[in-house]
């Protein structure tokens, strides 16, 4: 890598990964490097910030993104993609309806939530069908070696996608099936039902040792999961 990752304001994980957390919603975008290819972990709530994060990480890497991974099919998640041209982007397979829909709906929830409407509809304008969709799991090998773990989910959405980095510590890319600056939020397209189940699945997933970064606030432990699984159960009546 030519620069370090605290230069440029991103959070070393492990090896190879790191996240940003972004000013605004604060979310996180994360970043997976190998030798030739590079994963980025959602986009950025707008072309403009994508287009920074995809400097970032292209500097960070030593080359251009060739990967993109969409946790969930929010503004603040997605609008950023249009910029990482000739990535493969993915996302969980029941996604498709909302992309296919195109931008329009998006577009509304992320004026409704302060974003520039000029911006917002040229992000809605440039939106990114991915190309592969991830239906259960899925492994991505990068060059030389790093792996990500996709894994289809639902709770925050009807259609969240998790990834675990192997490593040490391995790193679970959580999207906002986990929250820590705030409530998790729970809007018309959330399974409220199936929620706790995924933290569940969650935890199965990165153990008690990985490092858990979540699509809002600052990077957790399983402990942190397990109390929010916990919560939610209670707020949403479910029972354990």
């Amino acid at each position: 890598m030519t620069v370090t990752w605290e230069e440029l304001g991103w959070e070393r994980l492990a090896a190879g990964v790191g996240r940003c957390r972004l000013p605004g919603w604060d979310c996180t975008v994360g970043l997976v490097v190998g030798g030739g290819s590079a994963l980025m972990i959602d986009a950025g709530s707008s072309v403009a910030e994508g287009a920074r994060l995809r400097g970032e990480a292209q500097a960070l890497a030593g080359h251009r993104v060739t990967h993109l991974a969409l946790t969930h099919p929010h503004f603040d998640h997605v609008f950023g993609a249009a910029v990482f041209a000739g990535a493969t982007v993915f996302a969980a397979g029941r996604a498709h309806e909302v992309f296919e829909r195109g931008g329009e709906e998006l577009r509304a929830d992320a004026v409704r939530n302060g974003l520039d409407p000029r911006a917002a509809e040229n992000a809605a304008d440039t939106l990114v069908r991915p190309r592969e969709y991830v239906w259960g799991n899925a492994l991505l090998e990068l060059d030389e070696g790093p792996q990500a773990l996709m894994v289809t989910t639902r709770g925050h959405t009807a259609h969240d996608l998790v990834l675990l980095v192997p490593g040490d510590p391995a790193v679970v890319f959580c999207g906002d099936l986990v929250e820590e600056s705030g409530e998790p939020q729970a809007g018309p397209d959330a399974v409220p039902s199936l929620w706790p189940a995924a933290l569940d699945r969650l935890l199965d997933l990165g153990g008690e040792d990985a490092v858990y970064v979540p699509g809002h606030g600052a990077v957790v432990d399983a402990a942190f999961v397990r109390a929010q699984r916990d919560a939610l159960a209670t707020r949403f009546g479910v029972s354990r």
